[in-house]
């Protein structure tokens, strides 16, 4: 009985551990996809670009419906995704921690912002160039990227508390 309580404690206790659940990456290219020989040429350097930096072949996601506005079809491509866990997830954060927001022009810290009430950390990035893998001068088309963190913490301060202790360059407040 005693064993029992022990084993089920220490269960309860690994749930509730704070933890990194997943990271995102997404890169939409809705404005690309305007372009001629768009899937035989921009599409494949995109996801080639995209699999150097996350180490794994990106997912192509489609448009669900059509929408006028913003000139795209049902089935069109808009966007391709990467969804990086366990150990591919950790190099991924050790290297966008210590490598490639330094890299940043003018980056003084991740707004604490950037948190959501879920606590999940989203960073928006304008050019892919400032990860290592990438060549500036053999790449020809620059995109922008959001990468989000996602853990299983649902409180914003506990949030922090947690990105903080895996280093991630948060700002004082």
């Amino acid at each position: 009985m005693q064993s029992e309580n022990l084993i089920m404690n220490k269960e309860s206790k690994k749930f509730n551990e704070k933890k990194l659940d997943k990271i995102v990456i997404n890169v939409g290219i809705g404005r690309l996809s305007q372009q001629p020989n768009f899937e035989e040429k921009i599409l494949p350097e995109v996801a080639n670009e995209l699999a150097l930096i996350t180490g794994q072949k990106p997912a192509v996601t489609r448009a669900k419906k059509s929408i006028a506005g913003f000139k795209t079809r049902a089935g069109q491509i808009v966007g391709l995704k990467v969804t990086l866990r366990k150990k591919r997830m950790f190099d991924f954060l050790e290297r966008l921690s210590k490598i490639v927001l330094p890299r940043l022009r003018d980056f003084r810290g991740i707004k604490l912002s950037n948190i959501d009430a879920g606590g999940n950390l989203t960073i928006g990035m304008k050019e892919q160039v400032v990860f290592p893998e990438i060549n500036p001068e053999i790449s020809k088309i620059n995109f922008g990227m959001e990468i989000t963190i996602v853990s299983n913490v649902r409180d914003h301060d506990k949030a922090v508390e947690l990105y903080r202790a895996l280093n991630v360059p948060l700002k004082k407040k």
